[in-house]
């Protein structure tokens, strides 16, 4: 077979590839399959076919792949801008069948490439003043940050395009007349030779160009392309090697002066680094190309069916990232494979070119639409910085797509003046030399073989070089397709898996007592809309949903349970979900009540601070309040607020409960006395000292309002909160040790598995580290320490109700969870929660010791506004100190005292305002025990 019919086999071999993806377009696009609406992939087809005929006149001996490869890569590219910029695909095609009516004319006109090389420096011009030309003012344009357009009249276009091909010319011309000067060093250093001031003179031109490209222009990609390409054809002509090593070095100076004396380079860098860190500006576009990457899994979504629209500019710079988003990892390594395919094909051309010119531009087209798609894919998927460049034959773009057919021409000629047996061919000086059957010249200029010998080695090396950044390239697009894929895809920010899932009836999210928080109507167009009915109630808990800023709450921790993907109430859901069926999401029912939330939410109107609410019996959350609170019809403006740091709701999104860490104050002091009665180191009826006053390790502890109490017993000592008589026992009995150790029984320093809720952690400080003042300080709940692990206590809200519960259950702590049971759309119940242990703190003796204090807090000390007609009320007051102007007010407590069923913990910032009673938390604790009560039917 000869080469031309290969051509044209391989022709025919790709067009229903080509044909069937641009039905595949239609298709999406409810547009009937017909030869008219077929017209402009069988046209593509018949204007190769029609270049394949004038192939065989113009350039029989071209290789045969070249010209089937470049129809299948603008094959794809057309499919792809008719599906991502139908309005421009009409011009995309004019441009494509000019730029085919081009590369045939290039073979018509170009017939000695030799010839081409007396016209070097008029090409050296030409293509000098195509790439400065955007610099001119009143033509040159800016178009998304980069100076390359120019603008003449109503028509516009990139004038760096047909540079390249200019300067591949004079280049491959240039360096056939003076590789041997350029490959003979002169200057010695040591055991080395190193090139002369003359022999880096181009070296260093070629630099300057590229910088001031990079720099006028902001035009990173066209500079790169020129220089790399440059370096690689200088190498493949002199083989040296320290061209390579000056050149990468002067690349790298070159990009530490652009990084720190350009902000768009820092921009660019920046975002290359984290793009996720301003993924709403900057980094918009590439953090949207990485979702969509992340989209495509193995297969694909399919085409037509990917959400790369919502990349700036996708149909140009980001169109391999629809590609890949549609057809998959598979697709895009396809992609990718065409354009090593065409690599190879042009060294090989380049390996056995005629002539030194005809080999030379040969490397220099090959590398400059090979290196393009390296540096395009490698920023769209991350692996380097972005560059602005556009893919060949398959971005959207005239320019490119002219130049790239212009050089495929060269390319093709190139080929068809490539050596074969008996045939001759020319060195650098134009002389000619015989090839036997064997490849040995035939004749004196032996010389001239091993160069051409050496030549090959260079190109063998320099394929090798481009065959193993593509094989990067397939490994990173694995990496963010495969193994990152969930990762990105569960990003709060992912737009992509938000519009998705708003197809998709997400769950409702409602109270034990059947109150609906929150639920999905569906919309006119068939999506669904998120609405929060009972607007701002537990809002902390159920979160928020939103496309631009992600989840919180239950929201986010349940979230692939209300999507339907876990938690599955039968098979038919299991094998739903599998087969990809579209069905609703289950319907998780929280532990609140509206009604105690009701009452948590509005004791703490007017102050900052939080509320929680337990069964101490089961762990089960009852409330849970933070204030200030918001509404979901407020959020995204709360969002934008925040992400701007301009927010002025006062901290409404913070969750206080559970998010915010605060001295506990002398609630604290129901853990220091777990560890006084757990180790027997005193009783309720031990007698200790209560002075107004008192110096421990060096330091002062005081009781409230400068009052001493004398001689009295531990349980009167809880009872009127004493600093003095704790300090002194938690300092001298207890120890830091024991402290810390029975405050980590509580889970002080760790964490809680499976949490539905962010949970700060509550802290204590390493016991080495404490001194004995301020052990004594701990021991009534204020951290004082300064050393390198935290000051402590330093508690959550919710881990002061924990330490409540503990004792209220006899010892027994219960882990607190909020999700009582998930149901599917049917009703059918698939997750039922149960009660499961924290870890046993102390006996039910202590327990029962602890609760009589507690009872008598509340009936004869601090907390007697906690008390309730008729029930029994176990509490502990606290006032931490802040530094701010007015002290914390702290309480935590339970009833009924001798059965507890309700736990609370309350805790109002500044609310301590003298003997202004008004911010205290033991009236407030009162309100939502007596709710509580109620609801029970027990009061």
């Amino acid at each position: 077979m000869t080469r031309r019919n290969t051509e044209l086999l391989l022709l025919c071999l790709a067009a229903p590839f080509v044909i069937l993806l641009f039905s595949m377009v239609l298709v999406k696009q409810d547009t009937a399959l017909s030869f008219e609406t077929l017209a402009v992939p069988l046209g593509l087809f018949g204007a190769f076919i029609v270049a394949h005929i004038a192939t065989r006149f113009f350039a029989k001996n071209a290789d045969p792949a070249i010209m089937p490869i470049v129809f299948g890569l603008s094959g794809i590219g057309i499919a792809f801008v008719t599906r991502l910029a139908p309005d421009l695909a009409i011009r995309q095609v004019m441009w494509l069948f000019l730029g085919i009516v081009l590369m045939v004319a290039t073979l018509a006109i170009v017939r000695n490439l030799d010839k081409l090389a007396r016209y070097k420096y008029t090409f050296m011009i030409v293509g000098i003043v195509l790439l400065l030309m955007p610099m001119l003012p009143g033509i040159g344009q800016e178009v998304l940050g980069s100076r390359i357009w120019i603008k003449i009249g109503g028509f516009s276009f990139q004038p760096g395009e047909i540079a390249k091909v200019c300067i591949v010319i004079f280049l491959a011309s240039y360096l056939a007349q003076n590789r041997e000067m350029l490959s003979v060093f002169t200057v010695r250093v040591g055991r080395f030779y190193l090139p002369d001031a003359t022999t880096l003179g181009p070296l260093l031109v070629m630099w300057g160009i590229s910088f001031s490209i990079a720099v006028f222009e902001k035009d990173l990609g066209s500079a790169l392309v020129c220089f790399v390409l440059f370096l690689t054809m200088l190498y493949i002509a002199s083989g040296k090697k320290m061209f390579l090593v000056v050149g990468f070095g002067l690349a790298a100076l070159g990009c530490v002066i652009l990084y720190a004396a350009f902000g768009h380079i820092q921009i660019r860098v920046n975002t290359w680094l984290d793009p996720f860190s301003d993924a709403m500006n900057t980094g918009y576009q590439l953090c949207q190309s990485i979702y969509s990457l992340a989209d495509g899994g193995m297969l694909g979504v399919g085409v037509g069916n990917g959400l790369a629209e919502n990349i700036p500019v996708v149909e140009s710079d980001f169109i391999f990232a629809a590609i890949a988003e549609e057809t998959g990892l598979l697709g895009g390594a396809a992609v990718l494979l065409l354009f090593l395919c065409l690599a190879i094909r042009g060294f090989a051309t380049a390996a056995r070119a005629k002539s030194d010119v005809s080999s030379f531009v040969a490397v220099g087209v090959t590398v400059t639409i090979v290196l393009q798609a390296f540096i395009i894919v490698g920023g769209v998927t991350r692996l380097i910085p972005l560059t602005g460049l556009t893919l060949p034959f398959i971005s959207q773009g005239g320019s490119s797509l002219l130049a790239s057919f212009i050089g495929i021409g060269l390319l093709l000629r190139c080929g068809d003046e490539g050596t074969g047996i008996n045939s001759e061919m020319k060195d650098g000086t134009g002389r000619m030399r015989a090839i036997g059957a064997h490849g040995a010249t035939r004749g004196a200029n032996d010389s001239s073989v091993l160069g051409r010998v050496a030549l090959g080695r260079r190109l063998t090396s320099t394929m090798v070089a481009f065959a193993l950044l593509f094989a990067l390239l397939v490994a990173n697009l694995t990496y963010v397709m495969v193994f990152m894929a969930d990762e990105y895809q569960s990003y709060p920010g992912n737009n992509h898996t938000l519009y998705r899932e708003a197809k998709t009836e997400r769950g409702s999210i409602s109270t034990y007592d059947g109150v609906v928080l929150a639920e999905s109507v569906q919309q006119e167009d068939g999506t669904y809309v998120r609405t929060y009915p009972q607007g701002s109630l537990a809002s902390h808990v159920v979160g928020y949903y939103s496309q631009q800023y992600g989840l919180s709450g239950i929201e986010q921790s349940m979230n692939d349970t209300l999507k339907g993907q876990e938690n599955f109430a039968s098979w038919s859901d299991v094998v739903n979900y599998l087969a990809g069926i579209n069905t609703p999401g289950n319907d998780v029912a929280l532990t609140l009540n509206s009604k105690i939330q009701q009452a948590a939410e509005e004791v703490l109107e007017g102050y900052k601070g939080a509320v929680v609410v337990m069964d101490p019996n089961t762990g089960a959350v009852l409330a849970l309040a933070s204030s200030p609170t918001y509404s979901n019809a407020d959020v995204e403006s709360l969002l934008a607020a925040a992400s701007s740091g301009s927010d002025s709701s006062g901290g409404a999104l913070i969750n206080r409960a559970t998010n915010a860490l605060y001295a506990p104050g002398s609630t604290f002091k129901l853990v220091t006395l777990t560890a006084l009665l757990e180790k027997g180191l005193a009783t309720e009826n031990t007698q200790v000292e209560s002075p107004a006053f008192a110096t421990i390790g060096n330091g002062e502890l005081s009781n409230a309002n400068d009052i001493g109490y004398g001689t009295i017993t531990l349980k009167r000592a809880t009872e009127v909160s004493s600093n003095t008589a704790f300090g002194a026992l938690g300092a001298e009995k207890v120890g830091s040790d024991l402290l810390v150790e029975t405050a980590e029984k509580f889970g002080f320093n760790k964490s809680i598995d499976d949490f539905e809720l962010p949970l700060y952690t509550s802290l204590m400080p390493d016991p080495e580290e404490m001194t004995e003042w301020e052990t004594a300080w701990a021991a009534c709940g204020q951290p004082v320490g300064q050393h390198e692990s935290p000051a402590g206590p330093q508690a959550t809200v919710m881990q002061m109700a924990m330490v409540a519960s503990a004792i209220a259950n006899d010892g027994v702590l219960e882990t607190p969870y909020f999700v009582e049971g998930v149901y599917n759309s049917k009703g059918e119940r698939s997750f039922t929660a149960s009660a499961k242990a924290y870890g046993t703190v102390m006996s039910k003796q202590t327990a029962d010791s602890i609760t009589d204090m507690m009872i008598g807090v509340v009936e004869n000390g601090t907390g007697y506004e906690a008390a309730i007609n008729g029930v029994e009320v176990a509490g502990k007051t606290g006032t931490a100190e802040t530094n701010k102007e007015y002290n914390d007010s702290w309480f935590v407590g339970f009833a009924p005292a001798d059965n507890p069923s309700v736990v609370v913990a309350v805790a109002i910032e500044e609310g301590v305002h003298g003997n202004d009673e008004a911010g205290l938390a033991s009236p407030r604790a009162k309100k939502v025990l007596e709710s509580a009560l109620q609801v029970q039917g027990l009061l």
